[in-house]
């Protein structure tokens, strides 16, 4: 069966795979996206696009009633030192939407390190993220206490390598690896028409990557780097 599905998040990344992978498998796809953004990509797959940020309310009610919406999905993110976060403040708005317009499933995707999952990371990864960390998990708290038909996939160190088709999702939480975003994207999607997976917050990580990302190694991000 055809669904319809709201992304919030989808220019890019994790988004966009995701957005790319539903409409592989024929669903209808509509995608919040900011009027500056370039959502060239996305038209190319035959994505939907409605105009808007997802910090202002009328935008997100408006992409709400674009359409008929089995779930919606939230990856968006935000840079360190950026205020108010998308992914704190666009929630919030994201699951008052959902509420009123009656869209009950919500997917998102965070990190491994927020909520009960800081023991799962090294202390570098605390000392560089900590501050965004906790905005996830403020993010991942909003969703929880929404009411809503939720499911939260955190992933550890992300890559753009070619799908693996090896990630998995696990409910310990003290699990940490590296999954390609094309395979976070997968299991994002298996879990849309999967019911047992609400109210649950599962690890994602792909046991077949045996490399630690940079920060869980004790490495700065390579940018940070001294010359």
């Amino acid at each position: 069966m055809t669904e319809n599905l709201l992304i919030f998040g989808g220019t890019r990344g994790t988004g966009f795979q995701v957005a790319r992978l539903l409409r592989e498998r024929g669903d209808s796809v509509t995608v919040l996206v900011r009027e500056e953004s370039d959502a060239s990509e996305l038209e190319g797959i035959g994505a939907t696009i409605v105009r808007g940020n997802a910090l202002d309310r009328t935008a997100v009610d408006a992409a709400f009633a674009s359409g008929q919406f089995k779930a919606a999905i939230n990856t968006l993110g935000g840079k360190r030192g950026e205020l108010p976060r998308p992914d704190i403040e666009g929630t919030r708005q994201i699951t008052e939407a959902a509420k009123q317009a009656g869209v009950h499933r919500i997917l998102m995707v965070t990190a491994i390190g927020a909520g009960d999952s800081q023991s799962a990371v090294a202390p570098k990864v605390l000392e560089v993220l900590g501050e965004v960390l906790d905005m996830k998990t403020q993010a991942e708290r909003i969703l929880q206490h929404s009411g809503l038909d939720y499911t939260i996939l955190r992933p550890g160190g992300m890559t753009n390598d070619p799908a693996s088709g090896t990630a998995i999702k696990t409910e310990d939480h003290n699990s940490m690896g590296v999954i390609n975003r094309i395979d976070l994207a997968a299991l994002l999607v298996d879990c849309i028409d999967d019911d047992t997976t609400c109210a649950k917050i599962f690890h994602t990580i792909d046991p077949a990557i045996t490399r630690q990302a940079p920060l869980q190694r004790g490495e700065n991000l390579p940018d940070q780097r001294s010359r």
